[in-house]
């Protein structure tokens, strides 16, 4: 490639762009960033972790402290935000959509209907234990784990519920029940109840490959593999 002056011909059409090679391939003591982009968040929501590309999220949303608004499949999420019944402040939660809840699809439409509106992808977060792609961008937390069909924390967030994140701290939490803020021991004690309350969902496939794969996958964060 050197010899057939390939670099040249390179360098001539950036020149047309007015931008030289460090623009695009940048050296070492000029990052664009030292923290890369992606990011695992732990707390009481996601005991496991949870995935989160912070390069795209906006910095106003590194720390928020949310509305829960859950639900227990993508359809019925990005319904409520095309027809603005999420308002700014709200955490959208889509469960059951995790390697046993589903398969784990990607949540691409609802990343980009919330991205699509400038005041929501500012205001609020996208929660799931399902997956993203390298394209999603906004600010979009995956892989929540243990997920809602495993009887994760995230299957037993009611609306109203405050979850909180901080991505600088790299945690994920729920901090407060029907709108109170509380202490931690006081929301553990919630969520204890709320357990004991819980009843898993029939399995979405009733037969061929998805059936067996969810009925043996593991979490998102251990690889969503069959044991």
């Amino acid at each position: 490639l050197k010899n057939n002056g390939y670099y040249e011909k390179c360098g001539r059409y950036l020149e047309k762009w007015n931008l030289k090679r460090e623009d695009i391939i940048r050296p070492f003591d000029q990052a664009f960033g030292t923290d890369g982009s992606i990011a695992i968040l732990h707390g009481n929501l996601a005991p496991e972790g949870a995935v989160v590309k912070h390069t795209v999220v906006p910095r106003e949303m590194f720390q928020a402290t949310l509305k829960a608004r859950p639900f227990d499949c993508e359809e019925d999420a990005i319904h409520a935000v095309l027809t603005h019944e999420v308002k700014p402040g709200d955490a959208v939660i889509i469960r059951y959509e995790g390697p046993k809840g589903s398969g784990m699809p990607e949540m691409f439409y609802t990343t980009e209907a919330i991205a699509s509106d400038p005041e929501l992808g500012a205001s609020i977060a996208l929660i799931t234990d399902g997956r993203f792609s390298g394209a999603s961008k906004g600010p979009a937390i995956g892989h929540v784990s243990p997920e809602a069909a495993a009887g994760g924390p995230i299957a037993l967030i009611e609306e109203g519920d405050l979850i909180r994140i901080n991505i600088p701290e790299r945690s994920l939490s729920i901090v407060g029940i029907a709108g109170k803020e509380m202490e931690p021991a006081e929301v553990d004690a919630v969520l204890a109840e709320r357990r004991a309350a819980w009843k898993p969902k029939a399995n979405r496939y009733t037969s061929g490959t998805l059936k067996f794969f969810t009925e043996h996958a593991v979490s998102a964060i251990q690889g969503g593999y069959m044991e």
